[in-house]
């Protein structure tokens, strides 16, 4: 057996007993129909907002300082709009978000980015619901917003949601059901600052990650801001995680590997889709 064999018979099992948890990246979208043109990569979503709004050429590749610079000159909800606008357009789930979502035993998702594939993948399963980071601009005091699976307010307390047997969480939010998003500058100030002690991630997720492992697909560690979120994520976790990740790892990327234990799986992510579906036939 090859070393990703391994890796991918230890996933499967893991994921057959509940025990491990998607971390879904904007990478997971290069899977979906030729065409669908949602935004799968931070290059692509600024892209968007640059195209209807002028920003200075030093921070048209940089995401956050866009989102904050057209805030700053043209108010949140022009940010907001132009979010909705890269993301409305229908699209179906890619395989891997419907192979993932209709696993058995799923109690934790983890979906960094914007889309609604997630959700829309999850339909066909009963009893789940959100938990959706809110920006402090539009939500000041608050930094979750619960939904039930039809898009309906679940208030903000994560109290009341235990009878959810999936729980997609959305630490940046998502087009879907209330258009909250997380991509200003400010607004990611407002959550590192407190990240640390974990007061944005809502106490549900803290308890389901207790002895989990995460699989990340889909996902970088080139930046600063995705190493950080990945790691309070993970915090108090399993000591045992897995990353497809074809391309070779950049220095800190390798050292963020490392430091966690997150056993890097060197295969295309459709390779790694038609492996583990082949995988979870055996099991």
């Amino acid at each position: 057996m090859t070393m990703n064999s391994a890796a991918i018979n230890s996933i499967s099992e893991t994921m057959s007993e509940g025990n491990a948890i998607p971390y879904l990246g904007p990478g997971v979208l290069s899977l979906g129909e030729v065409g669908h043109q949602l935004p799968g990569s931070h290059a692509a979503l600024v892209g968007h907002l640059t195209a209807k709004s002028s920003v200075p050429h030093k921070i048209r590749t940089n995401l956050t300082a866009t989102a904050q610079f057209i805030e700053n000159f043209k108010h949140r909800t022009t940010v907001n709009n132009a979010m909705t606008e890269a993301f409305k357009m229908e699209a179906e789930p890619t395989p891997l978000h419907t192979l993932f979502m209709n696993m058995p035993c799923l109690p934790l998702v983890v979906h960094a980015w914007y889309d609604d594939l997630p959700q829309k993948a999850l339909r066909s399963r009963s009893g789940w619901g959100m938990a959706q980071g809110v920006s402090q601009a539009e939500h000041y005091g608050n930094w979750v917003n619960y939904f039930d699976a039809d898009g309906t307010s679940a208030g903000v307390e994560s109290a009341g949601h235990e009878d959810w047997e999936t729980l997609l969480y959305q630490p940046l939010g998502s087009v879907w059901p209330a258009r909250n998003f997380l991509v200003s500058d400010s607004d990611f100030v407002e959550v590192l600052t407190e990240i640390d002690i974990q007061t944005p991630i809502p106490e549900s997720v803290q308890e389901l990650r207790k002895g989990r492992s995460f699989l990340f697909l889909g996902c970088r560690f080139s930046t600063q801001m995705e190493r950080m979120f990945a790691r309070q994520i993970m915090k108090r976790s399993s000591e045992k995680h897995w990353a497809v990740l074809p391309e070779e790892p950049t220095r800190n990327e390798a050292h963020f590997l490392e430091q966690f234990n997150i056993e890097r799986i060197a295969m295309p992510l459709s390779e790694f889709v038609a492996a583990f579906q082949k995988m979870q036939m055996v099991h």
